[in-house]
């Protein structure tokens, strides 16, 4: 199969090696030349995957239009972040089939991927690839579970083919507005678990590991309130993308949105935190359009209410967590 993975960074990158791997056809588009150039030579991305080969096979382009003809009959992943996914799906021919592994709601609309892709290209065939999955691991080899949704049968058949192998295996499902809630709201959550990490220890009523698993249990909650509201399935919620991915990114020491919250624990400011990272935490720009669209819906969310208060800087870390342990009782 003919693939094109639009953007370099750590994950579009690992998929592009899978592919790779499975001996597809597959081109890598970088929009910096000179990235490209030093990919080429070395075989290495070291800005985003240092310790991972790129496959001989495995094409290197700075040419976006090239990229996207490379793909024409086979499949476009869009691997960029959430804030590149309309420019980049304006840009594409309505014939192509595509998958975009961006996870929240976009800022301003508040709109999912599937709302973007229905606004900008009614006709075209499109879903998203998600689950619980770190680039790092994927890049490596390591054993990983992903789930491709689509209301087109056959597109999420083609992302099987494309990415299914010994070490990683592909599910699918029709339900992206399920997958695409799940891959948004998780990354707050794994914030609001990373303070209740960072913070466990610092005293003798500090919040610990049953703190953690009640964030969790709550955030899936959360998760699956909103969810249904918007037209998921509930069982979706139960499966790689809601529980799957939550779990990971609450408590996988490669999250990024996890290590945010360490670092608020620690007393450092956000924009310091964001300076270190050197990379996307999605669930740092996705909070407040999260509590958005869900106060539009009439959905309760009460931790992702009060990570958008804390990162807001209108609540402090210890009153954050103070707040969502100390609601009133009230039936589960």
């Amino acid at each position: 199969m003919k693939i094109s993975v639009l953007g370099a960074g750590a994950w579009g990158t690992a998929l592009a090696i899978q592919a790779a791997r499975a001996g597809h056809d597959v081109q890598l588009w970088a929009r910096d030349a000179e990235a490209v150039a030093q990919m080429r030579a070395t075989r290495r991305n070291a800005a985003y995957l240092p310790d991972s080969d790129l496959p001989g096979p495995l094409g290197l382009t700075a040419d976006r239009a090239a990229a996207v003809a490379h793909a024409a009959g086979g499949l476009t992943i869009i691997a960029t972040p959430m804030s590149g996914l309309r420019e980049t799906l304006a840009a594409l021919p309505a014939t192509q089939r595509v998958l975009w592994l961006c996870k929240g709601f976009e800022a301003g609309t508040g709109k999912l991927g599937h709302e973007i892709a229905r606004e900008l290209q009614p006709a075209m065939r499109v879903g998203v690839l998600s689950g619980p999955s770190f680039a790092q691991e994927v890049a490596a080899g390591r054993p990983t579970a992903l789930v491709a949704a689509s209301e087109d049968a056959g597109l999420a058949q083609a992302a099987v083919d494309a990415f299914h192998g010994e070490r990683l295996r592909v599910y699918t499902s029709a339900d992206p507005v399920g997958v695409e809630v799940g891959g948004a709201v998780k990354n707050v959550m794994a914030i609001a678990v990373g303070i209740c990490d960072g913070l466990s220890g610092a005293a003798p009523d500090a919040p610990g590991l049953n703190a953690r698993a009640a964030l969790i249990t709550r955030g899936l909650a959360e998760m699956l309130r909103l969810g249904v509201a918007l037209g998921a399935k509930v069982e979706t919620f139960m499966g790689l993308s809601g529980l799957g991915d939550l779990v990971l990114t609450a408590t996988g020491d490669l999250s990024r949105n996890r290590r945010v919250g360490l670092l608020l624990a620690q007393g450092l400011a956000l924009p310091q935190i964001l300076q270190q990272l050197g990379h996307v935490a999605e669930g740092v720009y996705s909070a407040p359009t999260v509590l958005a669209r869900a106060r539009a819906v009439g959905v309760e969310m009460p931790i992702t209410e009060g990570m958008v208060a804390l990162l807001d800087g209108r609540l402090q870390v210890g009153a954050a967590v103070d707040s969502l342990m100390g609601r009133e009782a009230r039936a589960e």
